[in-house]
């Protein structure tokens, strides 16, 4: 007891003194946000851009300075800066700041260590300086300095005006010859103090950003990309004039095709592989149409090509050899789409290279005409009026389902080298995405015992075959099933079943099973209550109350879960709930009870209509939550014969 009392006083002393030395610095910053670890004192960075034997050199000096608040100081001492072919990085400093004695003591770090980074891929060339900041703790500061040459004039990145971490001050100053011309593009800057100028000086123009205390900004779980919350700016060379010539670089979408399409133009331009040809041949021979051959190729390249992410400088645009993906057997996205259209075109047929970002990227080509719009490569293929976006980099994904993180994008479809269209991906209509489960109910020794028919499509069916796939050992499938059928109760348990079109891509894919669920019911002198909504899943929508950001979903779902109650011959319906449905503009929920002979029909049908929900639309549908637990709990009453 002493001993805990004397760790105690040390601690306290230790704090106290640690106080009393603090810096005012450390002081003001600790009152104003006393839940937070660090503090962004400075972000800044100044791009030179100019213009030198006809070509575009760019330099940029970042500078960083935070301030630590507690003891997690220690967990932010190893830092990293990541380059690439793209971007070099050269004439680093980094130092620690530490308080004593009234001022503050620089302690620079001496070691900078270099290396590749292979984070799940199979090889890019991405690589990273890391270093260690010396004896960081509550008080002291960080400082960082780096220059970096940006190699191609269509990567000038993005600059965040704000954190996760409070900013104190964050500025982004733009110095550019005359002769080069510019545009920017700005994102969530809404009502922020952000103060602009422009400027001449020395026969350059000079753009300045500067936002000065900054609260920081808070991502929540299932919120959408970062970039479509935090304030950022985008800026774009246009063009450029040498030699009294004006030279075009980004600007218009058609800038940007032109460079697109010159990275892919001169690919599969050698014969075919015999081997890969024989392929489609096989593929093809006995399809009707030219639609039924698509199909045929889309999920062999699914199933037999490899997805694996690498880059290499150019490598992350410029798709590989059909031939070469085709002995390899692997490829990224690019890959995939160029073994996709070989194939294709050797069958006959025309797929045109798509590029399109991902939903993590919030912009569109006419507002960011640049690489910063999009992040991977897809085969489009029109058939008539209808058309197909083809991702092999999936695994079950039928031909008429785009991926599910493309849902709304816009899609650059590259038609020939002077001609592109841009289409928008559709979002899929909930229904397309079911889950129907039905199950029929017998009463035997206060046991209820069902036979059950299970049901998936779309999206919905894809994530089940993914998951499965992940789990390889056969002998678990009982314990899956009886997990993810669960309903009623934690004594649900599978007893046996069967799968009816497992990795099916076109099919909806079906489990019959027998189940039991002990002590489910209630008796109470002559009578039995049962719940009949054996499926509460719509109680994990249920978001926060406080939560203060948008809450984005994978897909739009379907549900329906349809039982029915055999009623015992010695016993009679005392009670049925009445029916009950509720919607609004993206909801619908209905449940409804019927006495059919000696059954009770029970059905729940479920519509997410909706991918998104703003914070307003979150309280609305928690609203609609509540009213649906609330019929939850209505209960079926069988009371026994006289």
């Amino acid at each position: 007891m002493l001993r805990n009392q004397l760790v105690v006083l040390v601690l306290l002393l230790s704090f106290i003194g640690h106080a009393q030395s603090a810096s005012p610095l450390f002081k003001e910053y600790k009152a104003k946000y006393p839940e937070e670890y660090s503090v962004k004192l400075l972000e800044e960075r100044n791009v030179d851009i100019r213009l030198k034997n006809g070509e575009i050199l760019i330099t940029q000096e970042v500078m960083e300075e935070n301030l630590y608040l507690d003891t997690a100081a220690t967990y932010q001492s190893k830092q990293s800066i990541n380059y690439s072919t793209f971007l070099e990085v050269e004439e680093i400093e980094a130092a620690s700041m530490v308080y004593e004695n009234g001022k503050y003591n620089t302690i620079k770090v001496e070691d900078f260590v270099t290396k590749d980074e292979m984070d799940q891929s199979f090889y890019d060339d991405s690589k990273s300086i890391n270093f260690i900041y010396p004896n960081l703790q509550p008080g002291s500061k960080s400082k960082l300095k780096y220059v970096e040459k940006i190699k191609n004039p269509r990567f000038l990145g993005t600059f965040f005006f704000a954190d996760f971490n409070p900013t104190v001050k964050s500025k982004l100053t733009i110095t550019v010859d005359k002769n080069i011309s510019m545009k920017f593009k700005d994102f969530n800057i809404g009502e922020l103090p952000i103060n602009f100028s422009e400027s001449e000086k020395r026969g350059k123009k000079v753009y300045t950003w500067e936002v000065n205390q900054m609260d920081k900004f808070e991502i929540e779980p299932g919120a959408p990309n970062f970039r479509s919350t935090l304030p950022h700016l985008i800026p774009m060379i246009t063009e450029y004039e040498s030699k009294g010539k004006k030279v075009k670089v980004l600007g218009e979408v058609s800038n940007l095709y032109d460079w697109y399409y010159s990275l892919v133009k001169d690919i599969n331009k050698s014969e075919p592989d015999q081997e890969l040809e024989k392929i489609v041949a096989q593929l093809t021979q006995d399809k009707k149409t030219d639609l039924e051959k698509v199909k045929a190729i889309y999920y062999w390249v699914q199933e037999n090509i490899k997805y694996i992410a690498f880059e290499y400088a150019l490598g992350g645009f410029v798709p590989r050899q059909a031939n070469d993906v085709f002995n390899k057997k692997y490829g990224d996205c690019k890959d995939n789409s160029s073994i996709l259209q070989e194939m294709l075109e050797i069958a006959g047929l025309q797929g045109n290279l798509t590029w399109i970002g991902t939903r993590s990227i919030p912009y569109k080509y006419e507002e960011v005409p640049t690489p910063s719009v999009d992040n991977h490569m897809i085969l489009t293929y029109k058939d008539g009026d209808d058309i197909y976006y083809l991702d092999a980099t999936g695994r079950y994904i039928p031909i008429d389902l785009p991926t599910s993180f493309i849902q709304g994008k816009e899609a650059l479809v590259a038609v020939n080298e002077n001609e592109f269209e841009i289409k928008e991906v559709p979002v899929i209509d909930a229904k397309r995405n079911t889950l129907i489960d039905s199950t029929y109910l017998k009463i035997e020794d206060q046991t209820i015992k069902g036979k059950g028919s299970f049901k998936l499509s779309g999206y919905s069916k894809i994530d089940f075959f993914n998951a499965f796939e992940r789990e390889k050992k056969e002998e678990n499938l009982k314990s899956i099933y009886t997990r993810e059928l669960r309903k009623g109760s934690n004594k649900f348990l599978i007893e046996s079943f069967e799968e009816i079109n497992k990795y099916d891509y076109d099919k909806d894919f079906t489990i019959n099973y027998a189940f039991n669920i002990k002590d489910y019911m209630t008796t109470l002198d002559n009578e039995t209550y049962i719940n009949l909504n054996l499926n509460k899943e719509i109680s994990r929508f249920k978001l926060k109350k406080d939560r203060k950001s948008a809450r984005e979903y994978r897909y739009k779902s379907y549900t329906k879960n349809v039982t029915v109650l055999e009623i015992p011959k010695d016993k009679e319906v005392s009670y049925i709930p009445e029916s009950f449905s509720i919607e609004n503009d993206f909801f619908q929920c209905s449940i409804t009870y019927t006495k059919q002979g000696s059954s009770i029909l029970y059905e729940l049908e479920m519509n997410q209509d909706f991918i998104l929900l703003d914070v307003s639309q979150q309280k609305e549908f928690n609203n609609l939550i509540k009213k649906i637990e609330k019929n939850f709990k209505e209960v079926v009453i069988l009371k026994d014969k006289k």
